[in-house]
């Protein structure tokens, strides 16, 4: 489409570096307001209906994102379950209020009165393909079967389960039931006479949340509480082949496609696509909601797939995407939370360790990896440090142990040190590079021998330890509110004393007098190295937790990033905040350092991507003159005459520095008085680069725009001419 397009719309946003392999999975986001538990699609795939934590039930038009009618409201309690007839023209919902109900698509009225029968709440309801018939499961461990015209139960209720039916389906013949249930069983029934067909269907070791039938009606998929998803023999009722592991919590949505795809959702979050046949999975996960995934439903033809989540959203996909649109170079990047980064002594190098249990090392400049992964690890890797001649990198991991690794060639240094019966959540490397001193979750600090392995334990720690730091010249340690004198081993003078809750992150001047400390309380305090007594008042601004602390090699700033997603300078002698903080990062800021010039700052985060920002940029842009609205390292690029987003503004004044625009929820670029600018996909924004004071973005997919020739504000009409 844009290849299409981007010849005869020159005055458009142009990308200079990067890339964007294919359109974003995400095509649509809808708000709901409150919990979503389930959805369904029509079969035209038109419509999309949802059924809400406030008992009612919103129905949307797929393409346009519009609500359609008011809510159907009727229910007494949450709406569990959601089907469309296969006509489309009816909806039936199952709920908590122990009820089943039938609508009219086209007018939202309920149909009838609410069918009544089950002693308990209904998590589940199906439609048969002749659209005669609704079948219901109930937490009263029973089916039912009603009849859809006049409402009345069809026969006894099918029993056999020995707990709650948490979900039911339908044959495409309409001959058979299939059903699962919190006893970790699956049983299939036959839908006219409610006999069993044989035994359940054992294999799973939790509850069995969902479960779908394939379009020819031979097999059945099943997911379960035990974060696995089962493929099923219809006729021989045999596991067929091994679990579909993917998921790292329960499974509690699945359907099935007419080309054997399976979608899955999961309280993890994220939503999984599978090939039904071979059991692989097709791309990477979905992600994007920020709640649990509690329903999801893929359109026959395999095309969409639409989710449901306590994130309060409904969120529409591309499924044909998602084989094509693999990360580029996703091997050579971290795929989850960056916790920690160092920066080599010449300041030519970051060092990243990860949740995804890799070191890797990038090129400061570039950002293009120079080694890497270091794997060895078997859990996340909580932090790194590099040797003060760049030779060697340490890194400490919450599978307890602390690793070496070579500098230049990512080779593993001899064994890993053991000791420790906790996460290690910090390390450090002496000036003299011949102790690592590390702090763990066990409430200990231990300084480590390089050459020999030897540890010793300094115990005193009520707590986790998050944080350690060595004194410029070797002589102390400094692990959350303690200080210890490196070579005795003591603690010396009383604990740091003066603040409320935690402290997540230690840093010391290169001059050895104050200790600097990020805490929970979301501010910055500093101590007096000789004396431990406070100085000054606390350093506020942050809107969440400190989680990182670093001093520039002059010792005149602080740097720290924080859980509000925010990195802050701030003046170490006067205690002011230099400038406004740095945005750009989509998560919580895990970690900061400063390069050895001092001109550059490094953050990591939670969003997967380290960020290299001007330290100096405030200085270049004072308050009340417009910086430059620009996504590229190259100040070329940046969008012209950005001030005259502000020339029909009802003020005089222009808006203060530092944001003359701001991303929406929707991924929308909006200038002053809410004019939007231009869009960026959600789902490739923490990757784009932000040049207000941003210099590199290193991701998955990190993305520079031109936006000099971009046609804005009261010409936005010249998009398509040539200038």
């Amino acid at each position: 489409m844009f290849r299409k397009f981007a010849g005869k719309f020159p005055c458009t946003p142009r990308i200079v570096a990067g890339h964007v392999v294919n359109w974003p999975h995400m095509e649509k986001i809808l708000y709901a307001f409150v919990d979503v538990y389930s959805v369904a699609m029509s079969p035209d795939k038109k419509r999309i209906a949802c059924g809400l934590y406030d008992n009612t039930i919103q129905m949307w038009d797929i393409e346009t994102g519009e609500t359609l009618y008011p809510l159907l409201q009727g229910h007494k309690n949450t709406v569990m379950s959601i089907a469309f007839s296969p006509d489309g023209h009816r909806i039936v919902s199952g709920s908590k209020d122990r009820t089943v109900r039938v609508w009219d698509v086209k007018t939202g009225e309920a149909l009838g009165s609410p069918l009544q029968g089950h002693a308990d709440w209904v998590w589940s309801v199906a439609i048969s393909p002749d659209g005669k018939h609704i079948v219901s499961g109930s937490d009263d461990k029973t089916i039912q079967v009603w009849d859809m015209e006049t409402g009345k139960a069809f026969g006894a209720p099918l029993q056999g389960h020995v707990a709650a039916v948490l979900s039911v389906t339908i044959s495409p013949d309409g001959k058979r039931i299939v059903s699962g249930s919190r006893d970790n069983t699956i049983r299939v029934w036959d839908m006219e006479t409610g006999e069993a067909f044989g035994g359940p269907l054992q294999g799973h070791a939790g509850a069995v949340r969902c479960v779908a039938i394939s379009l020819d009606g031979k097999r059945i998929v099943s997911g379960s509480q035990d974060k696995t998803i089962r493929v099923w023999d219809m006729e021989t009722r045999e596991a067929l082949g091994a679990p579909l592991q993917g998921h790292i919590d329960q499974v509690t949505s699945i359907a099935i496609s007419d080309g054997m795809r399976i979608v899955s959702g999961s309280l993890d979050q994220t939503i999984r696509l599978w090939d039904a046949k071979t059991g692989m999975a097709l791309g990477s996960p979905l992600q994007g909601h920020t709640g649990l995934v509690l329903s999801v439903t893929i359109s026959s033809d395999g095309n969409r797939i639409v989710s449901g989540s306590f994130d309060r959203t409904i969120r529409v996909w591309d499924a044909d995407n998602i084989m094509s649109n693999v990360p580029f170079a996703a091997l050579q990047n971290h795929i989850d939370t960056i916790n920690s980064i160092a920066i080599s002594p010449d300041g030519r190098r970051i060092v990243s360790g990860s949740d995804d249990r890799t070191v890797r090392v990038w090129d400061m400049e570039t950002g293009r990896a120079l080694v890497g992964p270091l794997r060895g690890h078997t859990h996340g890797v909580q932090s790194v440090a590099i040797s003060p001649d760049g030779k060697s990198i340490v890194s400490g991991s919450g599978d307890n142990t602390i690793r070496m690794w070579n500098g230049e060639t990512g080779e593993a240094l001899g064994v890993s040190l053991q000791g420790h019966t906790g996460w290690v959540r910090s390390v450090a490397i002496s000036p003299d590079k011949k102790y690592i001193v590390s702090g763990s979750d066990d409430g200990t600090v231990r300084v480590w021998d390089i050459e020999t392995g030897e540890a010793y334990s300094l115990s005193g720690h009520s707590d986790w330890v998050r944080s350690v730091a060595i004194s410029s010249d070797g002589h102390r340690i400094v692990s959350g509110s303690k200080v210890w004198d490196m070579w005795t081993h003591q603690a010396l003078s009383t604990p740091l004393r003066g603040y409320t809750g935690g402290v997540l992150s230690v840093a010391i001047s290169p001059d050895v007098s104050r200790i600097v400390c990020g805490l929970k309380d979301m501010t910055i305090r500093m101590w007096d190295m000789k004396t431990g007594e406070p100085l000054g008042v606390p350093l506020q601004g942050h809107t969440a937790s400190v989680k990182a602390i670093a001093i520039s090699p002059d010792g005149n700033r602080i740097v720290s990033g924080s859980y509000d997603k925010t990195v802050r300078v701030w003046d170490m002698k006067t205690g002011e905040a230099v400038g406004p903080p740095f945005r750009g990062h989509t998560e919580f800021v895990m970690s900061v350092a400063i390069s050895p010039d001092g001109k550059r700052i490094v953050s990591s985060s939670g969003d997967k991507t380290i960020r290299v920002w001007d330290i100096d940029f405030s200085n270049r842009y004072p308050p009340f003159e417009v910086p430059p609205i620009c996504f590229s390292s190259n100040l070329i690029h940046a969008l012209h005459s950005p001030a005259s987003f502000l020339e029909d503004s009802e003020s005089e004044t222009p808006a203060p520095f530092p944001l003359p625009f701001r991303m929406n929820e929707e991924g929308w670029i909006v200038g002053p008085k809410g004019r939007l600018l231009f869009w960026i996909p959600l789902t490739l924004y923490s990757g784009v680069m932000d040049a207000l004071g941003s210099i590199l973005v290193i991701s998955g997919n990190a993305v520079q725009l031109d936006l000099s020739r971009v046609a804005h504000g009261t010409s936005w009409h010249r998009c398509r001419e040539q200038y």
